[in-house]
């Protein structure tokens, strides 16, 4: 069974869907709009309350800490508590990873604080000094990078009166994963959220603002954690009341969520410092490509008119520009060294949905300076506004698959671009490197914000916003 995602028919989504499509290209229409609705529903309120109804509700909680300093101060939007859970939310399940999927262990893909094995097999791929740089991650470790990241942050505090965030440790994704293939109860997949919950409704700094200002890392796909009906895929820990005010960070999020923000799927590439991240740069910048596009992916037989077996189709049938890796069974698992070889060599690579509608292998390919080809607007332009460039046409390229079912070619269409059209796209992705990796020192990279940096720079600029607001 794999995970439910969302009907595309539902007309209440799909209007949704048009609004934010909407936003995203006439940003100014919007913010007169916002102001107009703003203004409306502001005199609603005023007419509507009746003179004995307490305003408290709309006031600041008491003691939020919200710094005002210049940009200059690393923590002007604030300092992060990180809370000491009880093992049973996080390293009890890291040390079970015997037991965490039915199938074989899960020991070597999140050691090494969640990097997994070092990558091997990459002598003559990438240059010889950035090869420690390199391990087979696997793409539901964020939980555990992120949590042995955020305790070496700049602005984390261990007084919580001084704190203007919340992070929560909880392995969510490994406390559901080890569930969800096999025939376990709704009890058994719902159980560790509902505990974790049940204990920070009990902590004071969550009464302080029923955790408005509380996040957590959550290493799997957001429908993972949306089952509405028993006989569902998932456990439904994102539709328990607490959770209703947590930020969420996940690998793909819901559009239609506010509090569901879409993060980089962690790739292999971790760099120990600004030098690493420079030189593999310029290593993917001077990288001689021979191949003009290529695809990593398995054929879906199972299913009719499968669009992933149409594209390796196009692919075999132009072999002389395509490069094919059939990526069925676990071959392409983690990642590999052909994989990467291949969008190192390849000047586009062709990015359909996955098993959702996003797949790691976008950031693999970023990584690599290929230039991603997105059939669904959901797998990447909906999901990563806080890492990608605002404008999608500066770094991919976007086919309508229905346009490429019925026949139209690929190839056609990327042999259109420039040479210096692909050299611009392909800068934009270089320039947009550090937003897609995870650094592998604690305290990051000093000049450079990764991946975790910038999700953090982003929680904590979220906060002070809906403080403001909300004074």
């Amino acid at each position: 069974m794999l995970p439910k995602t969302p009907d595309s028919a539902d007309r209440k989504k799909a209007t949704l869907y048009l609004i934010h499509v909407y936003i995203s290209t006439h940003p100014k229409a919007w913010l007169i709009f916002s102001i107009l609705i703003l203004q409306l529903l502001l005199l609603f309120m005023v007419h509507s309350l009746p003179a004995s109804v307490s305003l408290r509700h709309f006031s600041l909680p008491r003691n939020p800490v919200i710094n005002n300093s210049s940009s200059g101060d690393p923590c002007s939007s604030g300092k992060v508590y990180v809370y000491d859970l009880p093992p049973m939310f996080n390293s009890e399940l890291s040390s079970s990873c015997q037991d965490l999927n039915p199938w074989n262990s899960r020991c070597d893909v999140l050691s090494n604080g969640g990097f997994g094995r070092r990558a091997i097999g990459l002598d003559g791929i990438v240059p010889k000094s950035l090869i420690p740089a390199w391990y087979w991650t696997d793409q539901f470790a964020s939980e555990i990078i992120f949590h042995n990241r955020i305790l070496g942050h700049r602005c984390r505090t261990l007084d919580p009166s001084s704190a203007s965030a919340f992070y929560l440790p909880f392995y969510a994704g490994l406390a559901v994963g080890k569930y969800l293939w096999s025939h376990s109860t709704t009890h058994d997949r719902d159980f560790h959220c509902e505990m974790l919950l049940n204990w920070v409704r009990d902590q004071p700094f969550w009464n302080r603002s029923n955790g408005w200002d509380h996040f957590m890392m959550m290493g799997r796909i957001t429908w993972d954690f949306r089952r509405s009906n028993d006989g569902d895929w998932g456990s439904s820990c994102i539709y328990l009341p607490a959770m209703r005010n947590i930020t969420r960070l996940l690998i793909e999020r819901n559009p239609w969520d506010y509090f569901d923000v879409g993060v980089p799927y962690p790739t292999g590439f971790h760099p120990r410092t600004e030098s690493d991240v420079r030189h593999w740069q310029d290593f993917v910048r001077s990288r001689n490509r021979t191949t003009l596009f290529c695809f990593a992916g398995a054929a879906r037989l199972a299913f009719k008119n499968d669009f992933r077996g149409i594209l390796l189709q196009q692919c075999r049938d132009e072999s002389d520009s395509c490069r094919a890796l059939d990526c069925a069974g676990s071959r392409c698992s983690n990642g590999s060294s052909a994989i990467l070889e291949m969008f190192l060599n390849s000047d586009f690579c062709l990015q359909p949905r996955g098993d959702s509608f996003t797949r790691r292998s976008i950031f693999d390919c970023m990584v690599a300076g290929s230039i991603p080809v997105f059939f669904w607007k959901r797998t990447a332009y909906y999901q990563y506004e806080w890492f990608l460039p605002g404008e999608p046409m500066s770094y991919s390229v976007f086919m309508d698959r229905n346009e490429v079912k019925n026949g139209t070619s690929i190839k056609r269409v990327l042999e259109r671009f420039s040479r210096e059209e692909v050299r611009r796209m392909r800068e934009t992705i270089i320039d947009y490197i550090p937003k897609f990796v995870y650094a592998e020192p604690k305290e990051g990279l000093g000049g450079i914000k990764d991946a975790f940096d910038v999700a953090i720079d982003g929680v904590l600029r979220r906060f002070r916003e809906q403080w403001r607001y909300k004074w």
